[in-house]
């Protein structure tokens, strides 16, 4: 599973998603679902802007988790 982590980045910079959306032109729907962690998917360009405007890597935006589910289940 993929975590987002731009609400924690949004709230340690005192910034809204409609001051990114004025600054970045990124939709609004798009930040909300980052924000929200609902999205199913995310464009390059998008990856890009926020990292630039945010001054982060992708590794401080995204992070990747192992699923409990993908796990091999126990041997008995």
């Amino acid at each position: 599973m993929i975590k987002c982590h731009l609400s924690r980045l949004l709230g340690e910079r005192k910034l809204k998603i409609s001051d990114v959306t004025r600054d970045t032109g990124i939709n609004r729907g798009t930040l909300t679902r980052l924000y929200h962690e609902t999205a199913e998917r995310v464009e390059l360009d998008v990856l890009d802007a926020l990292c630039t405007y945010l001054n982060c890597g992708l590794p401080d935006l995204l992070e990747y988790q192992k699923s409990e589910e993908a796990s091999p289940p126990p041997t008995p």
